[in-house]
């Protein structure tokens, strides 16, 4: 007779369900007990993304490139994902537990509104997201860090709102903007001198691409627009009406216009 948890047990909750009839099925908890290790082999990372809020919601962005130690592990990673209609999540940190922890969010999304009939509210989501990164504790503990950025559009409050969080699951709200990875310092500087509140979308969008060109200006981790290979960042819009992928090509036009900007300043 299976005595395990029931999905009634878990109550709404995937992660909870998961965690208490296949905990192996979670690499986070399934380390819980072990030492710190020293000596890792490296890993590949995920780097720089950022969020902001603008008029209509928030922008939401990452670069693309993915690091292992001295090298370049990936030229193309995706590190942007929408979490349900009306958030998305962006990852910053070991790309492998990064991009599992993405997926499991969004399967606990469906899970809860499947199982509830309604959409979880923006506060849960984030709730739900802290919880998620204090069970990959053990595994931060061992140097494969998760830190992923939030945000979404707020129904009740009718604006966009953006989440940070620490590596032990602390979940704090930003005002305005936000940035993190390694050239997240960076991209922080760009954007508190170049925003302001009640930003258009298209100001928005060039905010967010001026503040990833900066971190890839001074971090060799971050990876810029590559009009060689035809690579650019990530950028979705999150708003009343759901999230929105900006085009690749109005992507590469902006960033095409903010290098042109560029030549003509003696520094670059």
């Amino acid at each position: 007779m299976d005595t395990r948890p029931t999905w009634q047990d878990a109550g709404s909750s995937f992660f909870d369900l998961v965690r208490q009839r296949e905990p192996a099925l979670l690499p986070q908890i399934g380390a819980e007990g072990r030492e710190p290790r020293e000596g890792l082999p490296p890993v590949p990372t995920g780097t720089t993304v950022l969020a902001l809020r603008y008029r209509d919601g928030v922008v939401i962005a990452g670069d693309r490139q993915a690091t292992e130690g001295y090298q370049v592990a990936s030229r193309r990673i995706e590190k942007v994902y929408a979490a349900d209609e009306y958030a998305a999540i962006a990852i910053a940190g070991a790309a492998g537990p990064c991009l599992e922890m993405a997926r499991l969010f969004q399967t606990e999304l469906a899970h809860y509104e499947k199982l509830e009939g309604v959409r979880l509210s923006l506060e849960g989501k984030a709730n739900k997201l802290a919880q998620m990164i204090r069970g990959n504790l053990p595994l931060a503990m061992q140097g494969l860090i998760v830190i992923p950025l939030f945000a979404g559009y707020d129904d009740k409050r009718g604006e966009g709102r953006i989440y940070k969080y620490d590596v032990a699951g602390g979940r704090y709200e930003e005002a305005d903007y936000y940035a993190i990875g390694s050239g997240g310092k960076d991209a922080r500087s760009s954007m508190k001198k170049l925003y302001r509140p009640g930003l258009g979308e298209t100001e928005a969008v060039r905010v967010a691409l001026e503040a990833l060109v900066d971190a890839a200006d001074e971090d060799r981790g971050t990876g810029g627009p590559d009009f060689v290979r035809r690579i650019f960042p990530t950028l979705k819009l999150v708003t009343r009406a759901g999230i929105q992928d900006v085009p690749e090509e109005r992507v590469a036009a902006e960033c095409e216009a903010v290098l042109n900007a560029r030549r003509t300043l003696p520094q670059g």
